[in-house]
């Protein structure tokens, strides 16, 4: 097979050059990994035995202020594309522009929420102006790479589970028209959940429909064939791990069991999408978020996904059983088994230096000038132009107020209080009825919020996640008006006027701590923080993430390309109470596991 050959259906299955032809896939997101390893990922995912890979593309880290595009560095998904290519591997391109992926907003832009009139996903003439914008932008890129150019693209995909949103055929056909119109000439698909349901919203018709499920493959294949009785059967998301939320254990599944549901899949003559292949890193603020209905549940730093491949590139039990099925089904796999990478050494490290939060927020607030701007009430963070990060409210109360009951309407989603700079409690989005009583003196008080955004919601019918506070703060049942306003997207962190010795601050203070480490040779790595609460963690000027007490995982991955050889600083963001060190350590902990058969 080269590259030159297309991809086409046909009544039964698909065909290269005419030749029936299998598709193994592997999801991996480049906008996951370090750009440095992107080469080694994906000759981990080859040596599993797969002939193509698939992944989706994050309009939001490509456009992240309205008009502004960015396509060099970790964002250089043409150079991604091309690199699977010269591996010899097909790639499956979902472009959206809704992606979900457990990413920020699923992938949607936040600055799209600044507009209150917009309605996503749908025929809205605004929504769609942005999203034509965004395809005039990203396809001509790509559209070179199809494989009828002599490059590896094979596959495109027409939205993201539309069917599990909305049933509005007219907005899929403008996007199936638009990639159509810019020059897609590849195999265009839909892909929804294996239920009557999710088909019936999200298929299109005359364009290949394909499924997204994890376990009961002869149930999922049947459901499709229900909805397009010939052409291949597809299974765009084979499930064999899941993610991770805060405060919830590291999922796990049994290696036997996801790998029994995919020898079932390659027997039936299904094509397969591992989904994930390899899962990678949610790095800096970009984590998404769920609800459940009752409970908005952000998700976790590490998007290790119990893939095959590891956070760290780690050939997992489920990348050996993964393997031996695919050479039962398809054929030997003539690639050798990459060596895990290179680990730092252990070491621990006190810190050098420390500042407080509230001492830079003028260097840390992208008004210009650094000052706050004035506001009558509250506003969301859309609205001040700010996407990720935290931001601060602050306004003076009257007094004498003997005692009073503070309430945040529309919070998203956490809330620091704190009163004459006092931290006096935490007001948090899952309990939107709980309220900090507190006193005002005769002559008033200051009262600043620090509001942290966990992440946008991903799936499902709450996606217009406005971040901030898009409600009003209340004193009993009196709204308060007159506001101060500093947007802190901490992206990039300037240099900061860390204090050599420590200086007084109060308990429960946020500040930014500094640390020096020092390596030999630079190599993957993890840093932990034991005792330390929640916050957020930098390595040489890289966001690695957040990390919080409440878990699961208890190491950030700190990958190879980060490090350099002699010294390093790390910088941490503790929102509440610090450590008394970071530790460096030569293997992740994702944190107690919960292991279960995939049910969905």
């Amino acid at each position: 097979m080269t590259l030159a050959e297309t991809l086409a259906d046909s009544r039964t299955g698909f065909l290269r050059d005419g030749v029936p032809h299998q598709i193994v896939a592997a999801a991996v997101h480049y906008f996951r990994i370090r750009p440095e390893q992107w080469r080694d990922r994906l000759l981990r995912l080859r040596a599993m035995g797969v002939n193509t890979v698939e992944t989706y593309v994050a309009w939001n880290v490509h456009e992240r202020e309205r008009g502004s595009f960015d396509f060099d560095g970790a964002q250089d998904v043409v150079g991604f594309v091309r690199l699977a290519g010269e591996l010899g591997l097909d790639v499956i391109a979902r472009p959206g522009p809704y992606i979900c992926a457990e990413w920020e907003f699923g992938g949607l832009p936040a600055w799209l929420l600044a507009d209150r009139s917009l309605r996503l996903r749908r025929t809205d003439a605004a929504y769609l102006a942005a999203v034509d914008a965004w395809f005039d932008e990203l396809l001509p890129r790509l559209t070179p790479l199809q494989d009828h150019c002599g490059g590896p693209i094979v596959a495109v995909g027409v939205e993201n589970e539309y069917g599990s949103y909305g049933n509005d055929t007219a907005y899929l056909a403008y996007l199936h028209e638009g990639l159509r119109a810019r020059g897609v000439t590849c195999l265009l698909f839909t892909a929804d959940g294996a239920e009557d349901g999710f088909q019936l919203g999200g298929r299109l018709p005359g364009v290949l429909t394909t499924g997204t499920f994890g376990s009961r493959p002869e149930e999922a294949l049947a459901c499709l064939r229900r909805h397009q009785p010939h052409g291949p059967l597809v299974c765009m998301e084979f499930w064999n791990g899941w993610f991770d939320h805060w405060g919830r254990p590291h999922r796990v599944r049994e290696a036997d069991d996801a790998a029994q549901a995919l020898d079932a899949l390659l027997a039936a003559g299904a094509s397969v999408n591992i989904y994930m292949g390899h899962g990678g890193t949610n790095f800096g603020w970009w984590n998404g978020a769920n609800h459940d209905g009752t409970n908005y549940l952000p998700t976790a730093t590490s998007y290790d996904y119990d893939a095959p491949v590891g956070e760290a590139g780690e050939l997992t039990a489920k990348f050996h059983a993964f393997r031996a099925v695919i050479e039962r089904r398809i054929g030997p796999v003539p690639h050798p088994l990459p060596e895990l990478p290179p680990r730092l050494a252990p070491q621990s490290a006190r810190p050098s230096g420390r500042v407080a939060l509230r001492d830079c927020l003028d260097l840390l607030s992208t008004l210009d000038p650094c000052k706050p701007s004035q506001w009558l009430e509250p506003e969301p963070m859309e609205t001040v132009g700010q996407s990720l990060g935290l931001i601060q409210y602050r306004t003076r109360l009257r007094g004498p107020l003997a005692r009073t009951e503070l309430r945040i309407d529309g919070l998203a989603d956490r809330a620091q209080v704190f009163l004459n700079g006092e931290a006096i409690g935490v007001l948090e989005r899952n309990h939107p009825d709980r309220s900090i009583t507190l006193s005002v003196p005769d002559g008033g008080a200051e009262l600043e919020l620090l509001v942290e955004n966990q992440g946008r919601i991903n799936y499902g019918p709450r996606l217009e996640d406005r971040k901030g506070i898009t409600g009003g703060v209340r004193l009993d049942g009196q709204y308060q008006f007159g506001w101060e306003i500093r947007p802190l997207p901490l992206d990039p962190l300037p240099e900061l006027p860390f204090a050599a010795t420590a200086t007084s601050m109060g308990a429960g203070q946020p500040a930014f701590h500094r640390f020096a480490l020092d390596v030999t040779e630079p190599a993957d790595g993890f840093l932990a923080l034991p005792g330390w609460t929640k916050g957020v963690v930098w390595l040489n000027g890289f966001c690695l993430g957040r990390y919080w007490e409440i878990g699961p995982q208890r190491t950030l991955y700190a990958p190879a390309p980060l490090w350099r050889s002699g010294r390093n600083e790390v910088v941490v963001l503790e929102l509440h109470q610090p450590g008394a060190e970071v530790e460096l350590r030569d293997a992740p902990d994702l944190g107690p596991t919960e292991t279960a058969r995939c049910d969905f």
